[in-house]
């Protein structure tokens, strides 16, 4: 029997409409009233893979953590490729949180993409495993036909192929 094949497709997370997302952030953030002087800040770190924010206090990083979901929103990104770690103290009497963005796709878009793989009539099998679909295939060409017909679907999200396993 012949070694299985697979990959991974996962949604992938704009950067750039992060970083605007961002920008728009703090602006807003930098403009309220009730939140002017309260010193608090919202940056990338780690190669682009977190956000970290600062303030005052809890209360104010959750109003801007508000806003920055909003902002988010409106870019597009969805709330589900945000995983939250605690509010922890940091330097001078103020506090952070680091939010990571996490590589996922909804359930809908997998759906899609289970149906078009179906479709296809090409010898592999997909499974919706979490916030990823799994493709597993005896034919490594048959992997590579599916990414070229999932590249060239409109999903409705930007498609990211990882885990490639060839044996």
């Amino acid at each position: 029997m012949a070694a299985e094949n697979s990959f991974d497709v996962v949604s992938k997370v704009e950067i750039q409409e992060v970083k605007n997302a961002i920008e728009q952030a703090t602006k807003e953030v930098n403009a309220r009233f009730d939140l002017k002087n309260s010193k608090s800040t919202i940056t990338l770190e780690g190669g682009d893979e977190n956000i970290l924010l600062a303030s005052q206090d809890e209360y104010t990083i959750k109003a801007v953590t508000e806003i920055l979901q909003q902002k988010m929103v409106k870019r597009g990104i969805s709330l589900k490729n945000l995983e939250y770690e605690k509010i922890e103290p940091a330097a001078n009497s103020s506090v952070r949180q680091k939010v990571k963005l996490k590589q996922g796709i909804q359930s809908d878009a997998a759906k899609k993409i289970v149906a078009a793989i179906k479709d296809s009539k090409l010898k592999a099998q997909a499974s919706i495993q979490g916030e990823t679909v799994r493709v597993v295939s005896k034919d490594r060409d048959v992997l590579q036909q599916i990414i070229t017909l999932l590249k060239g679907k409109d999903i409705g999200v930007e498609l990211q192929f990882t885990n490639y396993r060839s044996n």
